[in-house]
């Protein structure tokens, strides 16, 4: 990216771990700028590189986020709820991301008062070797992601801690991970976990004796993230990472498949853990289950119901959807959200959050 400095033309590698494009317009400010002309400017289009102190820069992005604000109520369907308030989620999100800084090699942020970011930064956006500029929200989301890495995330099933990378979904709402835990095995001798994530549905699966797990997942983060966690826990023998896409090779008596729930489209990496548009990925493990199941095998399909809720897809939908791909349910296992934003008021989504069961399908072929 480029932008005019002092009166010369001055550039940077432009870098965003969430593949936003660089911003064409860009004029550099100082701690002399207020938030009114900030929110003025991001509201043009103007991105903003930040030439001052680090904390004043974090003052002036949550005084944006303040001006945008979350949005208001919509009268209509629970889907036109839904997509007013994914239209005023992204918009925040490109507002937000307007306001600039540079990173050195190091990676190092040179602005007074900045922190030391350097394991933050590099597990955001891998080696930096010139000059470079981020968004400061995206790189503030970078240092949370490191600090939950750090902390993990405890799970109840496992007694233990999950530390997720950056950028990959983690566990932070534990009820499918409990029905996973209860399920009755159909065998304790191979299983497979599509789209593993941080590997939390593998290493249950490897506590409970399952003798061998691939858990697989079509993004190297997460990858890298299940391998960690595996060795981690006590669990490397048994449960192993692969980089593919679905399904690895052969057939197993248990493929489990937590898919993104939401059809819809995802506006970050993480995002595309809770949202696929058209559903690709739960129909293409329902259409594609049969062909790697062993005889008398199961298919555990974990969903939540919010889309349901939302007029996004109906019950009618995925019964037809499992029917076609030549499976049958044998038993359903419900449970009811824990986290905060089912019993949230305030939330945009709240009659559908407070309705959401997620299930635990056991699908076998017809």
């Amino acid at each position: 990216m480029t932008w005019d400095e002092a009166g010369e033309s001055r550039s940077a590698t432009w870098r965003s771990a969430n593949g936003r494009p660089a911003p064409k317009r860009v004029e550099v400010v100082t701690d002399s700028l207020t938030a009114d002309d900030a929110n003025r400017m991001a509201s043009q289009g103007i991105a903003m590189l930040w030439h001052g102190d680090f904390h004043n820069a974090r003052q002036i992005l949550n005084a944006l986020d303040r001006r945008v604000g979350a949005g208001k109520k919509v009268a209509g369907t629970p889907a036109d709820r839904f997509y007013r308030h994914r239209q005023s989620r992204s918009h925040r999100a490109r507002i937000l991301g307007l306001l600039l800084v540079p990173m050195d090699p190091g990676p190092v942020v040179p602005l007074r008062r900045a922190p030391d970011l350097r394991a933050a930064a590099a597990e955001a956006y891998g080696s930096i070797s010139e000059p470079s500029v981020v968004s400061l929200h995206e790189l503030v989301g970078a240092i949370g992601a490191h600090e939950w890495r750090l902390k993990g995330v405890h799970v109840d099933a496992l007694q233990a801690r999950i530390h997720p990378h950056y950028g990959t979904f983690f566990p932070t709402r534990s009820e499918y991970v409990d029905l996973v835990a209860d399920a009755p095995l159909p065998s304790d001798t191979l299983a497979f976990d599509i789209g593993t994530g941080t590997g939390v549905i593998a290493a249950i699966l490897a506590r409970r004796g399952v003798q061998h797990v691939v858990a697989t997942d079509n993004e190297p983060r997460a990858i890298a993230c299940a391998g960690e966690n595996f060795r981690n826990l006590g669990v490397e023998e048994q449960a192993e990472a692969v980089l593919t896409d679905m399904f690895p090779p052969g057939r197993a008596p248990l493929v489990v498949c937590n898919p993104p729930w939401i059809p819809a489209t995802p506006h970050s990496s993480l995002d595309s853990a809770v949202y696929d548009p058209g559903s690709r990925m739960l129909f293409r493990f329902l259409n594609e289950l049969t062909n790697h199941l062993s005889p008398g095998g199961e298919g555990w399909l974990v969903l939540s119901d919010l889309a349901e809720h939302l007029g996004l897809r109906s019950r009618e939908d995925l019964l037809a959807a499992i029917e076609t791909a030549g499976l049958r349910v044998v038993d359903r296992l419900d449970t009811k959200p824990t986290h905060g934003k089912a019993a949230d008021r305030d939330d945009p989504l709240f009659e559908a959050r407070a309705a959401e069961v997620t299930s635990l399908w056991r699908l076998v072929p017809r």
